[in-house]
């Protein structure tokens, strides 16, 4: 008896998993406690804020509170079997490609020649500008946290350590608030990948267009579901048997 599979018209129509419920709850834990220690941060720095605001004490308590909560969703994200799918992630982030570095060259080029270039470029699941954004964003949050840590419990610190926290904390800080700004803007330029981060998928046309080698690798996940193909019927529909 024949083997019957399922036909690839279907499944090359199906939306692909781009992000799990873990790696989204964890994305948008830490961007809340992002937006949280930048608002605080903004308020204790600035004193027109601060005047605004009042309860020093409170916002100081916030914005400690949170920062040392940054690294929990993450951490207990990658504890379990449910991390799964981020821990692969990541270490997609730790992969770079030839292809990646052809991508930052053409960034100096013109428009139209930046679009023909990248568009023939074997790039993964994330892109080499979302790399280097999530290797800034975990240097700098360890970076943050150390300094902060400094800033917070000086005493056993010498004042030069204490005068370079402060230095590094507050400079880094200002950094960091315009990385997110241009975070923000480069999601909503794209609002398709931007739903993706809320219900975790995306389309092969996306993928083709922004992530080929990453749908490639997909669709080779994918072919043992469709399960062998049986031979009298690759035969029977080829040109050759109907001569």
């Amino acid at each position: 008896m024949a083997a019957t599979t399922r036909r690839p018209e279907r499944r090359s129509r199906a939306p692909l998993v781009r992000f799990d419920a873990v790696e989204r709850a964890v994305h948008w834990v830490n961007a809340a406690l992002f937006l949280i220690l930048v608002a605080t941060g903004a308020i204790l720095y600035l004193s027109a804020l601060e005047q605004a605001v009042g309860r020093r004490a409170l916002i100081e308590d916030i914005h400690l509170a949170a920062g040392l909560a940054l690294p929990v969703p993450l951490l207990m994200a990658l504890a379990g079997p449910w991390g799964r799918a981020l821990r692969g992630d990541l270490g997609r982030f730790n992969r770079w490609t030839r292809h990646d570095g052809l991508w930052f060259r053409a960034i100096f080029k013109d428009r139209a020649n930046r679009a023909a270039l990248r568009t023939q470029l074997d790039i993964g699941k994330f892109n080499p500008g979302q790399k280097l954004n999530a290797a800034f964003v975990a240097g700098s949050g360890l970076v943050m946290l150390g300094t902060g840590v400094i800033m917070k419990w000086y005493h056993p610190w010498p004042l030069s350590w204490r005068t370079g926290a402060t230095f590094v904390h507050d400079w880094l800080s200002l950094a960091i608030g315009l990385v997110i700004i241009g975070h923000i803007g480069m999601a909503l330029r794209d609002p398709e990948a931007l739903r993706s981060m809320w219900n975790g998928r995306i389309s092969r046309r996306w993928a083709r267009l922004h992530a080929p080698a990453w749908l490639a690798e997909e669709r080779a996940d994918e072919a043992p579901a469709y399960g062998p193909v049986d031979p009298a019927s690759t035969e029977a529909s080829s040109p050759a048997s109907s001569t």
